[in-house]
C-alpha cells in the first residue's frame, strides 16, 4: 500500500505528511519528523497581514534548511487579493502553498479567517481563483466538514476549491463547533474523495500507525496528515510507514524516547538558542513522557527547571532511571 502520491507537479515519496500546527511544528520538529520518514512537512500558520506587512517574524516562520524539502507553507487570512499577495511573497520559500480554512480557535475565526470561511463559499471561490492566478506553486486548502455539525458544505467547497484550480484538498471531518472533541467522522473524507478528481487528504483522530492505514483503506483517501498524533511521538511515521509495507512496525522503546528528545533539544539549541530551547522543550517533554511510569512527576520536575543543563540531567535522570 505504500507509494507516492502527486500534488499538482509536486511528486511526494509517501503518502505521510506532518500537519501544520500553529506553535509546534516550527523546523525542530519538522527536522525530527522528516527523520522518522514524513514525506511533506508544513510551516505554522503565517499571517498574510504579517507577511504584506513585511513582518519579519512571519517570515522568520517560513525558515527551513534542505533537509526540511519539500515543504507546504501555510497561509492564512481572509482577503482574496491579501492572500494571492502573500502567496507571490512565499513563493521562492517552498514547494506547496496551502490556505488554511480550517482552524477552529477564536482568534483566528475573529479575523475571518479559518473556519469562518466555510461560513462563505462565494469568498473561498474568490481565494482560490486569486491565488491560483497569483503561483504556479501546488496549491491546496485545508477544511473541516462546516461551521456547525449539521452543516456539511464541505463537498460544496471542494467542488469549488477543484474548479478554481486547487490541486489537492485537505479535509479534517470535524465542524468547527466540534473544535478537538468528539470523533472525526472519516466516512466524510470518502465522501468528499468520490466527488473530487483532485487528491483528498484525510486529517483527524491519526495517533497509531494503524490509525493511519485505516483511515487510507476505508476512505480511500491520496494521503493523510498527521497532526496532534506526531507529538512527542515522531515515530508514527516510520511506524505507518512499516505497516503500509507488509511489514510489522518497531514500538519506540524509552531509550529511543531519550535518544529522541535529546536531539530534539539539541535541534533547538543550534537553531534558536538556550532559552529559547529550555522553554519550548518543557511542552515536547510532556509528550515524549506520555504513558511512562512517573511521567506526571517528570511533567511537574521539567516545568520548574531554569537552565538547560539541570533539563538534561533531569532527563537522563527520568528515561535512564
Amino acid at each position: 500500500m505504500q507509494k507516492t502520491v502527486a500534488i499538482g507537479s509536486l511528486t511526494l515519496k509517501n503518502r505521510v505528511f506532518l500537519a501544520p500546527m500553529a506553535g509546534i511544528t516550527n523546523l525542530p520538529m519538522r527536522l525530527m519528523a522528516r527523520d522518522c520518514g514524513a514525506s511533506l512537512t508544513f510551516t505554522e500558520m503565517v499571517s498574510v497581514n504579517g507577511l504584506t506587512r513585511e513582518g519579519q517574524k512571519s517570515f522568520d516562520l517560513l525558515h527551513t534548511t534542505p533537509e526540511d524539502r519539500p515543504i507546504g507553507m501555510q497561509l492564512f487570512g481572509d482577503d482574496p487579493q491579501m492572500l494571492a499577495e502573500a502567496a507571490r511573497l512565499v513563493e521562492g520559500y517552498g514547494e506547496l502553498i496551502d490556505i488554511n480554512m480550517g482552524c477552529p480557535v477564536r482568534k483566528v475565526v475573529g479575523t475571518g479567517a479559518g473556519s469562518a470561511l466555510l461560513k462563505d463559499p462565494l469568498k473561498v471561490a474568490q481565494i482560490v481563483k486569486a491565488v491560483r492566478k497569483a503561483t504556479t506553486l501546488p496549491f491546496t486548502i485545508k477544511i473541516r466538514t462546516g461551521w456547525v455539525c449539521s452543516d456539511h458544505v464541505f463537498l460544496e467547497i471542494g467542488r469549488i476549491a477543484q474548479e478554481e484550480g486547487c490541486d489537492a484538498v485537505t479535509l479534517h471531518p470535524r465542524s468547527r463547533a466540534q473544535m478537538f472533541e468528539g470523533h472525526a467522522d472519516w466516512s466524510k473524507i470518502a465522501e468528499l474523495k468520490a466527488a473530487l478528481t483532485i487528491p483528498v487528504i484525510g486529517s483527524g483522530d491519526l495517533f497509531t500507525a494503524k490509525d493511519v492505514v485505516d483511515m487510507l483503506t476505508e476512505t480511500g483517501c491520496d494521503a493523510v496528515m498527521i497532526a496532534r498524533g506526531a507529538m512527542g511521538n515522531p515515530w508514527i511515521f516510520r511506524e505507518s510507514l512499516a505497516l503500509l509495507s507488509g511489514e510489522e512496525p518497531l514500538a519506540a522503546t524509552a531509550a529511543d524516547r531519550y535518544q529522541v528528545a535529546r536531539k530534539h533539544f539539541e535541534l533547538f539549541t543550534e537553531l534558536e538558542g538556550e532559552r529559547v530551547a529550555l522553554m519550548e522543550m518543557r511542552k515536547h517533554l510532556s509528550w515524549y513522557c506520555k504513558g511512562l511510569p512517573g511521567a506526571a512527576q517528570f511533567r511537574a520536575a521539567v516545568n520548574r527547571i531554569e537552565h538547560c543543563s539541570a533539563l538534561v540531567e533531569a532527563m537522563d535522570s527520568f528515561f535512564h532511571g
